[in-house]
């Protein structure tokens, strides 16, 4: 080490680096994280168009065909298609308007509000679960550290 201080345009560049390589890692252990949900997911073959519609549905419990191609931001025959296939397969219900007769507001199903709550948690919880059940006292606090640093960092 020369031990030559940094500045300006080097330290800049030093700082881009090690951002990359963070967000590189955290990318890592977000795919890591998921991968039984996503293993999951595949099982269902669902298409990503399919996801998109599903995500927006548990997100909001139930909306308009017109809703949801705007959320979506897909073609109203699109979505529609969309949902047709996912009713067939008992992911999605239709139900009249509670006030309005003529609009149909589509929600996810009950199977799949149930996976959602139960279900899905487990599958992103276990592998942390896991990693932690590894670590020792010292590791343990030296992640949260890290963790409430970058936390306190980025807010």
């Amino acid at each position: 080490m020369s031990g030559k201080v940094k500045s300006g345009p080097e330290l800049k560049r030093d700082l881009r680096q090690e951002a990359k390589r963070i967000e590189a890692q955290l990318q890592a252990i977000r795919r890591r994280l998921r991968q039984r949900l996503e293993a999951e997911f595949a099982r269902g073959e669902l298409t990503a168009p399919q996801r998109m519609v599903m995500g927006e549905l548990v997100r909001v419990d139930g909306m308009s065909l017109k809703e949801l191609s705007a959320r979506v931001s897909l073609a109203h025959s699109t979505v529609s298609g969309i949902v047709d296939r996912l009713e067939k397969q008992g992911m999605v219900e239709r139900a009249a308007h509670a006030t309005d007769g003529r609009v149909t507001v589509i929600r996810a199903s009950g199977a799949v509000r149930r996976f959602m709550k139960t279900r899905m948690p487990a599958l992103t919880l276990t592998p942390l679960l896991k990693a932690l059940e590894r670590a020792d006292e010292r590791e343990l606090r030296e992640v949260q550290r890290g963790l409430n640093t970058l936390e306190r960092l980025l807010g």
